[in-house]
């Protein structure tokens, strides 16, 4: 099966921090996820339990009906515990300010993050708005108000 997509233009804007850093880019030629680096002055120690803001050192400016998820990378996850807190975070195509990476330690030991490293992915995605219509009730399935864990096991 393939799939013919176009290319969706976004434009980044390195900022005077993000300078030498590289903005995001796409490690391989199937890669969903750019890779988004620290662009901070000095390092920063993320305490097991912690968290804390990441700069990123750009800002961009997404097209209409398009959004940014930021995701962990899974490197950092499985050898250190490191994970973006709202992950994904999304950023709209309307914000144009820095891409700030929420990091957080759920790992047993102190992590540092150095200039340049790479902290967590982006994806590029587009999104549908919905038309929220007030009810009076819902059309029934099989499931109905079942919750957590009412579908089964398997």
């Amino acid at each position: 099966m393939s799939l013919i997509m176009d290319k969706a233009q976004v434009h980044i804007q390195a900022l005077p921090h993000g300078q030498g850093i590289d903005l995001p880019f796409y490690a391989t030629t199937h890669a969903a996820g750019a890779d988004v680096r620290a662009a901070i002055d000095a390092d920063i120690v993320i305490e097991p339990g912690c968290h804390c803001l990441i700069k990123t050192g750009f800002a961009m400016a997404l097209p209409d009906n398009l959004e940014a998820q930021i995701r962990p990378r899974s490197g950092l996850a499985l050898k250190h515990g490191i994970t973006v807190l709202n992950a994904p975070g999304t950023i709209d195509a309307d914000y144009r300010g820095e891409v700030g990476i929420i990091l957080i330690n759920h790992g047993q030991k102190a992590f540092t993050v150095q200039r340049g490293d790479r902290i967590a992915q982006m994806i590029i995605a587009p999104f549908v708005q919905a038309d929220f219509q007030a009810v009076q009730s819902l059309t029934e399935t099989d499931r109905g108000t079942g919750g957590f864990g009412s579908s089964g096991k398997n």
